[in-house]
């Protein structure tokens, strides 16, 4: 019940493979850079070769409460959740379908190109670093490059509010930050700073690549975000299907 989910170590009827992997999913969704491997082995101890799927549902049951309250902010309240769970429940469907619509996402949010590319470089590699997926810090984006994103911007993500990043970047950066944090205490300045740069399409697709860029959270959690390269960074960039194109040459 909703009103046990923060109380759950206490609660009852919890059996060995109930509480190892609700201590995953807690730590996967509120610090995903700090979960240990001792967490990480409970967990396949207690699923087995269901782990992966496990963890594609923690990050469901995570980003869509945090891409409803982002959209929320930015347009005004949507319809309750209790409305369309059935529609987009975690798991609906088995872990074929679930993992196939993960998929999906990864493969089309990228198509979209309301955003320009610098803050789409740029907001990616804040979730990156918020995550610390290893794998994502050591990619740069060609079409960022191309577009005028430099070593120095991508250097000032972690410290954007005091930055000389432009004031667009800044309101995109923190509003993401938001997203990442607390998405239910999302200021209203943050929904106004965003608006005040960006077109509602913009607005709607960063908060997609947030989402699409969370998936990070999946490889972080499961010990799977080995780095591209151990030095500097990787240039990748996206084809017009989605799919991502690796080791290119700086422009």
């Amino acid at each position: 019940r909703d009103e046990h989910a923060a109380r759950w170590r206490d609660a009852p009827g919890l059996d060995d493979a109930d509480r190892p992997a609700l201590a995953f999913a807690e730590q996967m969704a509120f610090d995903v850079a700090s979960l240990q491997e001792g967490e990480r082995r409970a967990l396949f101890g207690a699923t087995g070769s269901d782990a992966p799927a496990f963890a594609q549902a923690c990050y469901v049951a995570d980003l869509l409460p945090r891409a409803r309250a982002a959209l929320d902010a930015l347009f005004g309240r949507s319809a309750d959740a209790g409305d369309i769970a059935g529609a987009d429940a975690p798991g609906a469907g088995g872990a074929d379908a679930l993992a196939a619509a993960v998929d999906d996402v990864i493969r089309v949010v990228p198509q979209l190109h309301a955003l320009d590319p610098v803050t789409t470089e740029l907001v990616r590699l804040l979730g990156a670093r918020r995550h610390r997926c290893r794998i994502c810090q050591s990619l740069r984006s060609r079409s960022a490059l191309v577009a005028g994103a430099d070593d120095a911007m991508f250097d000032a993500v972690d410290r954007h509010p005091q930055s000389d990043l432009a004031p667009a970047h800044k309101a995109a950066l923190a509003f993401a930050d938001g997203m990442l944090a607390s998405p239910v205490a999302l200021a209203p300045a943050l929904a106004d700073g965003l608006h005040a740069h960006f077109s509602p399409e913009a607005c709607v697709e960063l908060v997609l690549d947030v989402a699409r860029n969370a998936t990070n959270k999946v490889a972080v959690a499961l010990g799977g975000d080995a780095p591209r390269v151990e030095t500097g960074y990787e240039v990748y960039d996206v084809g017009p299907d989605g799919e991502l194109l690796y080791g290119l040459e700086a422009p």
